[in-house]
């Protein structure tokens, strides 16, 4: 799920997200709230509680479209993250880009040795997926595995 700065800055997040879950019965283990750096570049001993807090009854977090944005690395190694977005614009080109091949390896290797999960957006090809697998990428969203579709479609499949 993805959560916008506005969202995430509001006092009552945690308690909002807790009530949700409660609410709606959900398992928290199976809920991962995407953040974007912008997030990151806020009040970190904030972002931290939050997330510290949220994480404690088993939720997870996302660092979204991962090297678009203007973070410090410091950030990962301050804030309980569990996973990295390859953002699409670095997959897009990826077969003929030396530049985005190089760029998704980096992601790739720095989540690797931190022990963070990858996950590559905007995978449409094969030949995206295969060069990405090789390149110790296993995790993938993207056309080449559907598109988006309206509940009653979803519901129906």
């Amino acid at each position: 799920m993805n959560i916008s700065l506005v969202q995430f800055s509001k006092k009552n997040f945690v308690g909002t997200v807790n009530d949700a879950l409660n609410n709606s019965g959900a398992n928290p283990k199976l809920l991962k709230l995407e953040i974007t750096e912008t997030l990151l570049a806020s009040n970190i001993p904030d972002v931290k509680a939050k997330m510290r807090a949220l994480q404690q009854h088993g939720i997870t977090f996302s660092i979204d479209d991962f090297g678009t944005g203007y973070s410090s690395l410091s950030y990962l190694q301050q804030l309980p993250i569990n996973q990295l977005k390859i953002d699409q614009g670095f997959v897009r080109d990826i077969i003929n880009s030396n530049n985005d091949k190089a760029i998704a390896q980096a992601v790739i290797t720095l989540a690797s040795s931190m022990n963070l999960h990858v996950i590559a957006e905007g995978v449409e090809t094969e030949a995206q997926r295969m060069l990405l697998q090789s390149m110790g990428c296993y995790s993938y969203q993207g056309y080449l595995f559907g598109r988006p579709v309206t509940l009653e479609e979803l519901v129906i499949a």
